[in-house]
């Protein structure tokens, strides 16, 4: 398999690292003409993850997407959501002709407030079965470090998504496979959403015994979304054994596990951004700040967007997006928040 990564961030980074250390040549998407000179002459990104080397026998980096496309049948698509639309937008539909997507992003296009495989299919006429998805929980500075870390890959065909996973499988990574593409896309999403209320709580000096109060009612409201459109695997502790394998279901370290470490994690940029809101930082500063895209901005719009339609019931999410784009204050926002838990 010929491997592309599309971005040049801490994850992009992270995903280099796991394909490289598998023995995979890659071929790397970098904008940047000055960051390609960096890897190829020092072996590393200088602006992220900075402690991994890598063999440059084994990369192929250029800034030019189409070189990059052209030369790869899989593309590991790691760039912020909210760049999607202007890094695609450009490419004729034949450079994508009998490629696959596997989408490492935690995010919805902004433009369309469509998921990247409903992007894929609409603009480049990708069938569903080229499309497969990288989710957590899974932080970039644990995989430089190599801490055991879990990857959950999603595809309509669970023996390819399971030959695919099989490139990505290293000591410090274990790989686990289903076939609910939407679900497993809705729920990061949703996650880095109750990541950044877990930060505006910690900002505003919340105790860990409401976090827990909220994070609880967190999952059960991203529960009742993921049901709201159509989403199995919500029931949990119920199981269909096969070849002594648990079927996923929230409970599982897609959904639940991934809430959690966004929430609680101190690697979590969401969280950080969070926290930043809470402390009286503004959406722009914070932004500063950080140097990096937390998705969940991006995310409690979109999703606000399209639960005008949907209509499930997510007080907790709906708080985060006027906070962040309405203006109402947190501490008053997060008044509200205390009376809706139960």
């Amino acid at each position: 398999m010929r491997f592309g990564i599309l971005g040049s961030g801490s994850w992009a980074t992270a995903l280099a690292k796991i394909l490289t250390d598998n023995g995979n040549a890659i071929h790397w998407w970098v904008r940047n003409e000055t960051m390609v000179k960096h890897i190829l002459n020092r072996h590393h990104n200088p602006n992220y993850l900075s402690s991994v080397y890598f063999d440059s026998a084994q990369l192929s980096i250029s800034s030019q997407l189409e070189k990059v496309i052209r030369e790869s049948d899989h593309l590991v698509v790691a760039i912020p959501s909210a760049y999607i639309h202007e890094t695609f937008e450009p490419l004729d539909k034949k450079f994508l002709e009998g490629k696959s997507i596997i989408s490492a992003v935690k995010g919805i296009i902004p433009e369309f407030n469509w998921l990247l495989n409903d992007y894929m299919l609409k603009k480049f006429d990708m069938p569903m079965e080229n499309y497969y998805t990288i989710m957590g929980p899974c932080h970039a500075e644990e995989i430089a470090a190599e801490k055991l870390s879990y990857l959950t890959f999603s595809g309509s065909d669970e023996l390819a998504t399971e030959q695919l996973a099989t490139h990505f499988k290293t000591d410090y990574i274990n790989t686990i496979i289903n076939t609910d593409v939407y679900g497993v896309q809705f729920a990061a999403i949703l996650k880095n959403i109750y990541a950044l209320g877990a930060g505006i709580a910690h900002g505003l000096e919340y105790g860990d015994n409401f976090l827990s109060v909220y994070i609880a009612n967190c999952a059960d409201e991203m529960a009742g979304f993921l049901r709201k459109v159509g989403i199995r695997n919500v029931e949990v502790g119920v199981h269909s054994l096969a070849d002594h394998r648990k079927s996923p279901n929230y409970a599982a370290s897609v959904y639940l596990g991934d809430l959690l470490v966004t929430c609680y994690s101190l690697f979590s940029r969401n969280r950080t951004f969070g926290n930043m809101i809470g402390k009286g930082y503004s959406v722009r500063s914070a932004q500063l700040e950080m140097n990096m895209v937390a998705e969940g901005y991006y995310a409690c719009k979109c999703i606000h967007a399209i639960n005008t339609e949907l209509k499930s019931d997510i007080p907790i999410a709906e708080t985060v997006y006027k906070i962040l784009w309405e203006q109402v204050p947190a501490v008053l926002g997060f008044k509200e928040v205390e009376e809706s838990l139960v």
